[in-house]
């Protein structure tokens, strides 16, 4: 299945994107995509309905993040190590863990906004894992049966921030709009091997990022047991697992974001997003 909320920012209700790339609306069925919604019995549940009952949703309304509930968007650096070399970092022996605020959560096609006096702020597609079952301290042969699903995450980074103010990174990742999440959020079981999925990202149409999950240094089972080494993950938590090569900061010369410049960007069965860049307000 794929699952959405859409309509207006804090008013989403729940939906199902139907054989035919329509939205269904869902709120007949369930209140919302939370934490309740996400265990394996509840997307069972609801993969026995038929999309063609639903009330069909006219237009084409906005997406917001496919779910709800999170209290925690984990993301881990450095995890390809094509984009590892072209930062000049030591390819990592165990991952890099480090957070994005909630407050960056945000729909997979609402504008990004620069922070004020920002200069450096990039791009990165990334993978995003969506946690169903509660997981602590699980193996890697089970951590994926923790998985509700998979979506696009585009992990905007304002690199002066990430890198040159401290060694903490989660304050050039966690501006608000930083997280666009979505447009939907696939099952695990339509979403087929996360760790050999294609990737893309254009700004302006002109190609940036190229690659494929296939080439992480450390995959997904890897990601969900070792994160819950350290804590526990909930249902509606979602860790974004890392970006490939091709980003601002590492072309010569760097280019970063500006105003006005459009970003997309797509992963093999995931869909697409596209988002805007404006100023800071």
């Amino acid at each position: 299945m794929k699952l959405v909320r859409y309509g207006k920012p804090g008013s989403e209700k729940p939906g199902l994107i139907d054989a035919e790339g329509k939205v269904r609306d869902l709120s007949g069925i369930v209140p919302d995509i939370g934490p309740a919604q996400l265990s394996p019995k509840s997307l069972a549940k609801l993969a026995r309905v038929k999309p063609a009952n639903l009330p069909l949703v006219r237009g084409k309304p906005r997406l917001g993040v496919p779910f709800s509930g999170s209290t925690k968007f984990v993301a881990i650096g450095l995890n390809y190590t094509d984009h590892a070399l072209e930062t000049g970092n030591p390819i990592p022996k165990e991952p890099i863990v480090f957070h994005k605020t909630l407050t960056s959560m945000q729909g997979a096609n609402d504008d990004v906004m620069l922070p004020k006096g920002s200069k450096k702020t990039d791009w990165e597609c990334e993978l995003g894992i969506v946690i169903g079952t509660l997981a602590r301290n699980v193996s890697k042969k089970d951590a994926l049966a923790h998985v509700a699903g998979y979506c696009i995450v585009n992990d905007v980074s304002e690199r002066e921030w990430q890198l040159e103010h401290g060694p903490t990174w989660d304050k050039g990742k966690g501006f608000d709009t930083f997280g666009p999440i979505g447009p939907w959020l696939v099952t695990a079981d339509e979403a087929g091997n996360p760790d050999k999925l294609d990737m893309w990202l254009d700004v302006n149409g002109e190609p940036r990022q190229r690659g494929n999950t296939k080439t992480m240094i450390f995959n997904c089972a890897t990601l969900v047991s070792y994160v819950s080494q350290i804590f526990t993950l909930h249902p509606g938590d979602i860790i974004t697992t890392g970006t490939p090569p091709g980003v601002g900061s590492g072309m010569k010369p760097q280019q970063f974001l500006k105003p006005r410049d459009v970003v997309t960007l797509g992963i093999q069965g995931l869909g697409e997003q596209r988002q805007l860049i404006v100023k800071y307000a």
